[in-house]
């Protein structure tokens, strides 16, 4: 396990919300947010890179990937390697709280170059879309999965659904349903931050952050067009993302995240339906499990980060050969770890 982290400093008290990608050289490209003036969601940031030519040990200094051209600030990347071959580089440009829309562009050259935007989002909102969230099926179909809320006074009851793309993204659709919880639960939380992975049977799932105290999951049978009811998915887990991504040498599933299966969560403080208790929303341990069956269940194999003094959160996955490279927020800073495959069986 190899670890390597770019502090904030004085000019740039935030970074993070990364995605890396492998290039066709072997080297690693590696996108994230540099905040600059402070560290709010709301505050001005651009979006930079790094490369490393020696699996992680180094990394260049740092270049402008795309400038601030939001009202408030653009962020949240996903890099993805088409099927055609080319990069797709995600994106959002934030206005405002009624004002977040998702942009892709593409490189033909490795990231030499950048194409003209396209818009993903098509629809105005305040639309949320993690970082490392946008995956192409087997299919080829792209899906942008987002969440964006129910009410807009209090910016609450959130709901989740994807945007797609069958012409390698060129033009994008919503999904013909939404995901939302029942009426009965009373959750401002709601369903947030999605994210997406294709299973052995062709169904795909999506997963949310709660604040029930656990990662819910919905599932879809025709490739994303319409979506199941939400249910629990039985981890624990604070108001904070996860990652989900499929191990290539193995084929199992590995899952990043908060874990908090220690809690009793019938017991702690909440609010509606939503828990508010500060140690089970606090941000750590970072931990990782992996499944055999296909997300039904899961095993814990280790935390990544077991210090409960910082926050960990917003990850990305990479796999390159032997290797598994996480991307994260530590604290503000952002932390690249490194690992071994071998070390998560063993």
């Amino acid at each position: 396990m190899y670890e390597y982290m770019i502090p904030v400093d004085k000019d740039h008290p935030r970074k993070g919300e990364g995605d890396l990608i492998v290039l066709k050289d072997g080297s690693l490209l590696l996108a994230y947010t540099e905040f600059y003036g402070c560290s709010s969601d709301f505050s001005p940031a651009r979006i930079v890179g790094i490369k490393s030519y020696d699996n992680g040990y180094s990394w260049s200094k740092p270049f402008i990937l795309q400038e601030n051209i939001g009202q408030c600030n653009v962020m949240s990347v996903s890099l993805v390697r088409l099927k055609t071959g080319e990069i797709a580089f995600f994106y959002g440009v934030k206005n405002s709280f009624e004002d977040l829309r998702f942009y892709m562009r593409k490189s033909f050259d490795e990231g030499e170059t950048w194409s003209k935007p396209v818009l993903v989002t098509v629809d105005k909102g305040y639309f949320v879309m993690n970082n490392d969230r946008v995956v192409q099926l087997s299919s080829g179909r792209i899906i942008a999965p987002v969440s964006t809320y129910q009410d807009s006074v209090n910016h609450s009851y959130w709901k989740s659904y994807i945007y797609y793309s069958d012409d390698n993204g060129e033009t994008w659709v919503k999904s013909k349903n939404e995901v939302k919880l029942p009426k009965n639960i009373d959750s401002l939380t709601g369903l947030q931050e999605p994210g997406i992975i294709e299973l052995k049977d062709n169904r795909i799932m999506m997963y949310m952050r709660t604040g029930l105290g656990y990662i819910y999951a919905s599932y879809s049978e025709d490739w994303g067009e319409t979506w199941s009811k939400p249910k629990s998915l039985n981890v624990k887990a604070p108001t904070s993302p996860s990652s989900i991504k499929r191990i290539p040498q193995t084929g199992d599933l590995i899952l990043i995240w908060n874990d908090k299966n220690n809690f009793n969560i019938e017991n702690l403080k909440r609010r509606g339906a939503d828990i508010c208790d500060r140690i089970f929303q606090h941000r750590a341990p970072l931990s990782l499990a992996i499944s055999r069956d296909e997300g039904e269940t899961w095993i814990k194999k280790m935390d990544i980060e077991p210090d409960l003094n910082h926050r960990y959160c917003y990850t990305s996955i990479t796999f390159k050969k032997q290797y598994i490279f996480l991307t994260y927020y530590y604290d503000l800073n952002l932390k690249i770890k490194r690992i071994d495959i071998e070390e998560i069986y063993r």
